[in-house]
């Protein structure tokens, strides 16, 4: 893409068209439905007009607020999420019916792949998001010798779109150097209206047994193997023999949550939650561990952030980019499990530094907005539309891409 792409918006009154192609929505809980969910909200307040394809959900019903439905399987392990069929015909003659100006596909499985063969083949610009780090998920489902063919499968997958979306730099980095083209970095935002200290409860915290003064460890998250869990664990027992009344808050869903619940009877289950709920669950701890080394960012970490939570992560992704060491939370070399615990254990040992951390952590993120997320998204959107003549006072923007 040449550094300097001239954007024509629409005439006044003429809406584009954006399909967004996802094998995930809301209500189901993660991050790539909740982002994709703030980006549809945001370009549609910025005058696009957005279809949606996606797998039938069972809490569907007849009306699906003109969202495109397709059959969907469930996708091994993930219990309560599918992948969609791929519907080549059904996709070609809904576009030939009404065109859009952009297909933008979210995830890389059979409806993903099916949408890309059809736009190419009608000649419509294609776009795409690297979300998810697939190919960093075998070896915790026991099938490592899969990652080069999932590797290659979603370089394929993405080189074949005109630009692919990733939430931070360092992701960028890597995939350009895996032979991956057109990349570009599209943030992350947190919604700090909803997530924040003001949410703590002391209602919630006595539900878990705590003392107003006592230390609630929380992890918020998938309930599964590629989340690193049992670093959690362990680094949760080191911090119990330095506060005994200490309690172990999770709050998700997932594969992993009943193994855990019966490994673990004395820790807090709280199941998945969302909205006004989750952020009361946030803010109603005090320190939030996340192990995971397979994130692209990991919208938990600038959520716990947001709420006024110490935090202990990984030196990448997210934290890479909001941490600051030494004022508003801890960052661990990746990778490095005893110093994980070391780290998490050293900062619950001095609860005035943990206060700190978490004040300054709000304020760190306080201004990362959806808002300017979504304003660059509907740059890169435009970018990928020809060129058309502009009426008059109408204007023409420019974006420098993030490439």
């Amino acid at each position: 893409m040449d550094d300097q792409t001239t954007i024509v918006r629409p005439a006044i009154g003429q809406a584009r068209r954006l399909v967004l192609v996802t094998e995930t929505w809301p209500p189901e809980i993660n991050g790539v439905a909740m982002t994709l969910s703030r980006l549809v909200q945001g370009i549609s307040d910025l005058g696009w007009q957005v279809r949606l394809v996606r797998p039938r959900q069972k809490s569907d019903g007849e009306d699906s607020a003109g969202h495109m439905l397709v059959p969907g399987l469930p996708i091994p392990g993930y219990s309560g999420l599918r992948f969609g069929m791929p519907m080549v015909e059904k996709l070609r003659q809904a576009w030939k019916k009404e065109r859009p100006d952009v297909v933008h596909i979210a995830t890389e499985g059979p409806l993903g792949w099916a949408a890309l063969k059809v736009a190419r083949n009608m000649g419509i610009p294609v776009t795409s998001s690297f979300h998810t780090n697939f190919h960093r998920y075998c070896k915790h489902y026991g099938m490592s010798w899969l990652r080069g063919v999932v590797t290659r499968h979603l370089r394929q997958f993405h080189n074949q779109s005109a630009l692919t979306m990733v939430p931070n730099d360092t992701l960028r980095q890597m995939l350009l150097q895996e032979n991956y083209r057109n990349v570009a970095v599209l943030g992350r935002g947190v919604d700090s209206s909803l997530f924040s200290p003001a949410r703590r409860s002391p209602a919630l915290r006595a539900e878990w047994g705590l003392a107003p003064d006592d230390l609630a460890v929380i992890y918020v998250g998938r309930l599964a193997a590629e989340k690193n869990l049992a670093l959690v664990i362990k680094a949760f027992d080191a911090i119990q023999k330095v506060n005994p009344t200490a309690r172990m808050v999770w709050v998700g869903s997932g594969p992993e949550a009943r193994k855990l619940m019966r490994r673990y009877p004395q820790h807090i289950f709280c199941g998945a939650k969302s909205g006004e709920e989750l952020a009361e669950h946030y803010a109603s701890g005090d320190v939030f561990l996340f192990p995971s080394m397979t994130e692209t960012f990991g919208n938990v970490l600038t959520e716990a952030m947001a709420s006024g939570l110490a935090v202990v992560a990984y030196d990448y992704a997210a934290a890479e980019i909001f941490i600051q060491p030494g004022l508003n939370g801890v960052r661990v070399p990746f990778g490095d499990s005893a110093g994980f615990i070391q780290a998490a254990t050293a900062l619950v040992a001095d609860p005035a530094l943990m206060r700190q951390y978490g004040g300054a952590a709000a304020s760190a993120v306080a201004q990362c907005s959806w808002q300017s997320v979504c304003r660059l998204f509907d740059g890169y959107l435009q970018a990928q539309i020809p060129a058309q003549n502009v009426p008059e006072g109408v204007a023409s923007p420019s974006l420098t891409p993030q490439l």
